[in-house]
């Protein structure tokens, strides 16, 4: 056995894992940061595979018929961005019975101290009464650690604020492998790439865009109609000064930087070529540029999810078919996990 993971790594298939919580009203950041990103891996040649975690979800008390509405309106979502189920394994976590057998496996493996670390739980019991949040919310971590390592994944794309939990995943298949003596996991790599990984709030470009937001105002709604994002990025909050002729200009414009960022990722461009293009013009320019790209690249969205959602059976057949081809991939896993463990396997 060796300890390195990259030499661990090369003996796995590269495969991309990921997955997005269907807890409602996907916004341009979740596109930006997440959807745009996973239709772009397909043409990599890498074999990708993306999860609807429903089971994260339930971490929090879910109205089960919004949580199936949920599920369906997040699918469409991966489908109008452009994930083809022909060309990637989509399918809801809660249909592969592998992710919650692997996750009660490395519940085992992973370390009280490591659950405590992680800013997510802290961030959500800060100023409650941990003691009243569900076991679920604490170890939810083990079982995203489950998501990737019960199909092998070697990459995971996502945003700087969940970079943690793909260490933490990293963290559990080196243990996992240290202490059965195996090289059974691969160390994930965490993928954060492009302009726009972490999209900020159009109302303070402090703030993570967020669909928990009391302001509408602040996000674009991957469900928003033309008219509501051209409306909602002209009214989005700036400073008076025009755009500034280099990207150093930016370093204290919070807001500024954000929605320069915005128009980079949608256009395909990195930000110095968009301040090439608009350094030293006013917002009176820049936001109506901005609204007529966004509307361009994000209405088409809109109306195939539209188009989508009103054939819930369809969304129920792709997600179906998805959860087999996991099931197919994820089974022989377990299995070997099982195995490894001690556990009396019939043969």
């Amino acid at each position: 056995m060796t300890d390195q993971p990259a030499a661990i790594n090369a003996k796995f298939k590269p495969r991309v894992f990921s997955g997005i919580q269907p807890s409602g009203n996907l916004t341009l950041g979740n596109y930006l940061g997440a959807l745009k990103r996973f239709a772009e891996k397909q043409d990599e040649g890498i074999e990708t595979i993306y999860c609807l975690v429903d089971l994260h979800a339930i971490t929090v008390w879910q109205e089960p018929e919004a949580l199936k509405r949920q599920t369906r309106e997040a699918a469409a979502a991966f489908i109008a961005s452009g994930v083809d189920p022909s060309r990637s394994v989509l399918f809801n976590q809660s249909q592969v019975s592998a992710h919650a057998e692997m996750g009660w496996l490395l519940n085992c493996v992973a370390r009280m101290g490591w659950m405590n670390r992680m800013t997510q739980w802290k961030d959500k019991t800060q100023g409650k009464n941990a003691e009243q949040q569900s076991l679920g919310l604490f170890a939810y971590p083990a079982l995203m650690a489950a998501d990737i390592l019960v199909y092998h994944a070697t990459m995971v794309p996502v945003g700087e604020d969940q970079k943690q939990h793909v260490e933490l995943t990293r963290d559990i298949a080196a243990k996992f492998n240290h202490d059965y003596k195996t090289d059974f996991f691969p160390i994930p790599e965490p993928l954060i790439e492009g302009t726009a990984t972490r999209v900020m709030s159009l109302r303070d470009g402090t703030k993570k865009m967020s669909k928990s937001d009391p302001s509408d105002a602040s996000r674009i709604n991957l469900t928003d109609d033309a008219d509501t994002i051209a409306k909602k990025f002209r009214k989005a909050v700036t400073d008076p000064a025009p755009l500034p002729e280099s990207l150093e200009g930016l370093a204290e414009r919070p807001e500024a930087r954000n929605l320069v960022n915005i128009y980079a990722a949608l256009s395909n461009r990195n930000a110095e070529a968009v301040i090439a293009e608009f350094g030293g013009q006013g917002w009176g320019i820049f936001k109506p540029a901005l609204a007529d790209l966004a509307v361009a690249k994000l209405e088409p969205i809109s109306s195939e999810m539209s188009r989508l959602m009103n054939d819930p059976a369809e969304i129920d057949r792709i997600l179906g078919a998805g959860a087999e081809q996991a099931r197919a991939i994820a089974q022989p896993i377990l299995e070997g996990a099982l195995d490894i463990m001690g556990m009396v396997r019939a043969r």
